[in-house]
Protein backbone atom coordinates (compact mmCIF):
# COMPACT_ATOMS: atom_id res chain seq x y z
CA UNK A 1 0.00 0.00 0.00
CA UNK A 2 1.68 3.76 -0.60
CA UNK A 3 0.17 6.86 1.60
CA UNK A 4 -0.83 9.26 -0.21
CA UNK A 5 -2.55 12.62 0.88
CA UNK A 6 -4.15 15.58 -1.65
CA UNK A 7 -1.51 17.97 -3.63
CA UNK A 8 -2.79 19.96 -5.61
CA UNK A 9 -6.00 20.04 -7.97
CA UNK A 10 -5.86 22.57 -11.10
CA UNK A 11 -9.48 23.97 -12.03
CA UNK A 12 -9.97 25.61 -15.47
CA UNK A 13 -12.20 28.47 -15.36
CA UNK A 14 -13.29 31.34 -17.82
CA UNK A 15 -10.43 34.12 -16.96
CA UNK A 16 -12.69 36.93 -16.27
CA UNK A 17 -13.97 34.82 -13.39
CA UNK A 18 -10.82 34.62 -11.31
CA UNK A 19 -11.24 37.62 -9.42
CA UNK A 20 -14.26 35.33 -7.81
CA UNK A 21 -11.84 32.20 -7.09
CA UNK A 22 -9.26 34.96 -5.39
CA UNK A 23 -12.08 36.49 -3.39
CA UNK A 24 -13.74 33.57 -2.52
CA UNK A 25 -10.64 31.64 -0.68
CA UNK A 26 -8.86 34.58 1.10
CA UNK A 27 -12.29 34.86 2.48
CA UNK A 28 -12.42 31.62 3.31
CA UNK A 29 -8.31 31.56 5.18
CA UNK A 30 -6.43 30.34 2.33
CA UNK A 31 -3.26 32.22 0.83
CA UNK A 32 -2.50 33.55 -2.65
CA UNK A 33 -0.05 31.51 -3.77
CA UNK A 34 0.48 32.99 -7.62
CA UNK A 35 -2.04 35.11 -9.36
CA UNK A 36 -1.94 37.52 -12.82
CA UNK A 37 -4.85 38.67 -15.02
CA UNK A 38 -6.04 35.17 -15.91
CA UNK A 39 -4.91 33.04 -13.08
CA UNK A 40 -4.95 32.62 -9.01
CA UNK A 41 -3.23 29.48 -7.27
CA UNK A 42 -4.40 29.15 -3.54
CA UNK A 43 -3.01 27.15 -0.81
CA UNK A 44 -4.62 25.98 2.34
CA UNK A 45 -2.86 25.62 5.80
CA UNK A 46 -1.77 21.94 5.46
CA UNK A 47 -0.20 22.71 1.99
CA UNK A 48 -3.03 21.48 -0.38
CA UNK A 49 -3.04 24.00 -3.53
CA UNK A 50 -6.09 24.72 -6.08
CA UNK A 51 -5.00 26.24 -9.12
CA UNK A 52 -7.82 28.32 -11.34
CA UNK A 53 -6.48 28.61 -14.52
CA UNK A 54 -7.90 29.39 -17.53
CA UNK A 55 -9.52 26.96 -19.43
CA UNK A 56 -8.00 25.63 -22.86
CA UNK A 57 -11.08 24.39 -24.48
CA UNK A 58 -14.48 26.49 -24.58
CA UNK A 59 -16.81 23.63 -23.29
CA UNK A 60 -19.53 24.37 -20.15
CA UNK A 61 -18.94 22.19 -17.00
CA UNK A 62 -22.14 20.90 -15.54
CA UNK A 63 -21.74 19.02 -12.08
CA UNK A 64 -24.50 16.57 -12.63
CA UNK A 65 -22.66 15.17 -15.19
CA UNK A 66 -19.40 13.46 -15.87
CA UNK A 67 -16.63 14.39 -13.41
CA UNK A 68 -16.74 15.89 -10.12
CA UNK A 69 -19.62 16.77 -8.23
CA UNK A 70 -18.52 19.51 -6.42
CA UNK A 71 -15.77 20.57 -4.22
CA UNK A 72 -16.17 20.65 0.06
CA UNK A 73 -14.37 23.15 2.16
CA UNK A 74 -14.43 22.20 6.00
CA UNK A 75 -14.67 25.28 8.77
CA UNK A 76 -14.56 25.01 12.47
CA UNK A 77 -18.07 25.95 13.31
CA UNK A 78 -21.61 26.85 12.17
CA UNK A 79 -20.55 30.58 13.03
CA UNK A 80 -18.12 29.92 10.04
CA UNK A 81 -20.79 28.46 7.54
CA UNK A 82 -22.88 31.53 8.44
CA UNK A 83 -20.11 33.61 7.73
CA UNK A 84 -20.23 32.09 4.58
CA UNK A 85 -23.50 33.05 4.08
CA UNK A 86 -23.13 36.19 4.88
CA UNK A 87 -20.15 36.86 2.14
CA UNK A 88 -22.21 35.14 -0.49
CA UNK A 89 -25.07 37.09 0.35
CA UNK A 90 -23.07 40.51 -0.24
CA UNK A 91 -21.66 39.37 -3.22
CA UNK A 92 -24.93 38.59 -4.74
CA UNK A 93 -24.00 34.61 -5.08
CA UNK A 94 -27.26 32.34 -4.16
CA UNK A 95 -27.19 29.69 -1.98
CA UNK A 96 -28.48 26.24 -3.49
CA UNK A 97 -30.39 23.39 -2.50
CA UNK A 98 -32.03 24.86 0.77
CA UNK A 99 -28.81 25.68 2.21
CA UNK A 100 -27.77 26.56 4.91
CA UNK A 101 -29.11 23.51 6.86
CA UNK A 102 -27.99 20.99 9.14
CA UNK A 103 -28.29 17.72 7.62
CA UNK A 104 -28.34 15.35 10.64
CA UNK A 105 -28.48 13.00 8.54
CA UNK A 106 -24.65 12.76 7.11
CA UNK A 107 -23.32 13.24 10.82
CA UNK A 108 -21.59 11.28 12.55
CA UNK A 109 -23.51 10.88 15.92
CA UNK A 110 -26.65 11.51 17.38
CA UNK A 111 -24.93 15.00 19.03
CA UNK A 112 -23.75 15.80 16.31
CA UNK A 113 -24.62 18.04 12.90
CA UNK A 114 -23.22 17.99 9.56
CA UNK A 115 -23.82 21.93 8.49
CA UNK A 116 -23.12 23.18 5.28
CA UNK A 117 -24.03 25.85 2.43
CA UNK A 118 -23.93 25.00 -1.07
CA UNK A 119 -23.60 27.34 -4.44
CA UNK A 120 -21.87 27.86 -7.74
CA UNK A 121 -19.24 29.75 -8.80
CA UNK A 122 -19.67 32.00 -12.11
CA UNK A 123 -17.91 28.89 -13.83
CA UNK A 124 -21.30 26.82 -12.89
CA UNK A 125 -18.53 24.75 -10.68
CA UNK A 126 -20.58 23.32 -7.51
CA UNK A 127 -18.97 24.41 -3.68
CA UNK A 128 -19.97 23.12 -0.02
CA UNK A 129 -19.20 24.57 3.11
CA UNK A 130 -19.13 22.08 6.07
CA UNK A 131 -18.86 22.21 9.80
CA UNK A 132 -18.60 18.71 10.92
CA UNK A 133 -19.34 18.25 14.74
CA UNK A 134 -21.07 19.01 17.90
CA UNK A 135 -24.71 20.30 17.61
CA UNK A 136 -24.49 23.94 19.12
CA UNK A 137 -27.59 24.34 21.68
Amino acid sequence: MVNSVMNHMQVFIDSQHVDFYKNLFTFLGWSILYEDKAAVNVGDKNGISIWFDPAIKDVKNNYDGMGMNHLALSVSSEEDVNKTVDWLRKNNIPTLFGTPCHRLDFADAKDQTYYQVMFESPDKLLFEVVYSGPLSE
